[in-house]
């Protein structure tokens, strides 16, 4: 599967995405089921509140990606210990423009 990942532009300078990279490319964490992936894109959300990452996301579905997804700094707080307050917005606003065909996976490690 061919895969987009968003992460957060506030972490972005305490996280090089170091476990993002491995567990796609292991197969391991929310790609267990799924096994390895590729990467066809690694964006940030362009900061509070998240709404680059709508035109984003489109733009890593048009270059092949099957599935958006979020990286645990958005849904689980990592490194910080504090998720997006916004997560649950952008993820609405981000299906409603992708469409109900492309998976949505909600974390990754």
């Amino acid at each position: 599967m061919k895969i987009g990942i968003i992460r957060c532009m506030m972490t972005e300078d305490m996280c090089p995405a170091t476990m993002d990279f491995t567990v796609t490319r292991e197969g391991k964490g929310a790609f267990r089921e799924t096994g390895p992936v590729d990467i066809v894109g690694f964006v940030t959300c362009g900061g509070c509140p998240g709404k680059r990452a709508i035109p984003r996301a489109k733009m890593m579905v048009e270059r092949g990606a099957e599935a958006i997804v979020f990286a645990s700094c958005i849904t689980r707080g990592n490194p910080i210990g504090y998720p997006c307050p916004h997560y649950a917005d952008m993820r609405d606003c981000i299906i409603k423009a992708i469409g109900p065909d492309i998976k949505i996976i909600e974390w990754t490690h």
